[in-house]
């Protein structure tokens, strides 16, 4: 069984317990015979997915209690299995959504770590540095470095910590064992996407046979 997430700069796979990661441009050159169950938050390349047949979209099989309107499926999967905690996915945006009860209550969206960088070069040439993943929460910045790395590191994790309370934090995505170290009752899962999918699948056994 293959399982492909797709996001708008990589697709991820799992392949039984194998997982690699191909860029847009190679996914878009990637050729199988195999069946793939995915899900897609790339606008781009879904009349690609649509016109092949190996590719079976999960997304409309999903039963995700939300009243939130537009809610990615990527987010959806991420909250699928989790019945109670707060849902952190880390990548190009860092999304946040809250769980209780299986019921998903909501969420927000800020820029993924990156991208903050890539504001600040914006901003003025003098901002373009990198971050210091290692600055105090502690002691009031003293350089340019820290006090950019201070701002989005602390205001993540301070938006974090506020939704959380005494909840378990869920992690996922690119950053997200980093960010999963600031937090005492915290869980990186590479996979969390992945299992959210897999409870689908098992949700739909016809899908397997089809």
């Amino acid at each position: 069984m293959i399982l492909c997430d797709i996001g708008n700069s990589n697709a991820n796979f799992l392949d039984n317990n194998k997982y690699f990661s191909l860029n847009i441009k190679q996914f878009l050159e990637f050729k199988t015979e195999h069946k793939i169950f995915y899900i897609n938050v790339n606008e781009q390349i879904k009349e690609h997915l649509e016109s092949s047949p190996h590719f079976i979209d999960l997304e409309p099989y999903f039963s995700f209690d939300t009243i939130y309107q537009g809610l990615g499926v990527d987010r959806i999967s991420a909250c699928y299995t989790i019945t109670d905690g707060v849902v952190v996915d880390a990548g190009s945006a860092i999304s946040v959504d809250i769980v209780s009860n299986s019921i998903h209550l909501g969420g927000f969206i800020l820029p993924g770590i990156a991208n903050f960088r890539k504001i600040f070069s914006h901003i003025s040439p003098r901002l373009k540095c990198e971050l210091n993943t290692q600055v105090s929460f502690d002691a009031f910045p003293q350089k340019t470095m820290d006090a950019l790395s201070y701002g989005v590191f602390k205001g993540i994790y301070l938006l974090i910590k506020d939704v959380a309370k005494n909840k378990k934090i869920y992690f996922t995505g690119g950053d997200g064992q980093f960010l999963a170290n600031f937090f005492e009752f915290s869980i990186y899962d590479k996979l969390l996407i992945f299992r959210g999918m897999k409870k689908v699948l098992q949700e739909n056994p016809s899908l397997l046979s089809s």
